[in-house]
C-alpha cells in the first residue's frame, strides 16, 4: 500500500476532559520516495466564524490529536501548506526520565 485516504478529525484538548474544538478533515498519506507524506484538507470546509476559530487554534498551537473513525488516535504537529491543504506529522514523545525525590532534573 502506498496511498492511504480517509476522514478524521482535529481536536485541541485543554485537559483530558475540555475539548477546545473538532474540525473534520480529509487525510491523505502516499509514499513519496524513501518517505512517508501526510496532509489533510478541512472537510467540510469551514465557515468564516468557525474558521476563525480553527486559525485561533492553530495560532496558539499547532499540536492536535488526529482521531481516526476507528476511534484510534495520534498526536500530530499541523502546518498550512497554502489555504487549504495542511502538512501533518507525527508528534515523537521524549522519554520520560523518572525522578526520585530529592533528586535534581537534568
Amino acid at each position: 500500500m502506498d496511498r492511504w485516504q480517509g476522514p478524521a478529525t482535529f481536536e485541541w484538548w485543554a485537559d483530558w476532559l475540555t475539548c477546545l474544538g473538532g474540525f473534520g478533515v480529509r487525510v491523505t498519506a502516499h509514499v513519496t520516495g524513501s518517505d512517508w507524506v501526510c496532509e489533510a484538507v478541512l472537510d467540510p470546509p469551514l465557515a468564516e466564524n468557525e474558521r476563525e476559530g480553527f486559525d485561533l487554534l492553530m495560532a496558539r498551537d499547532p499540536l492536535c490529536t488526529l482521531r481516526f473513525d476507528t476511534e484510534s488516535t495520534l498526536l500530530v504537529n499541523v502546518t498550512a501548506v497554502d489555504d487549504e491543504r495542511l502538512s501533518l506529522s507525527a508528534c515523537e514523545a521524549k522519554p520520560v526520565q523518572r525522578v526520585e525525590s530529592g533528586q535534581a532534573q537534568q
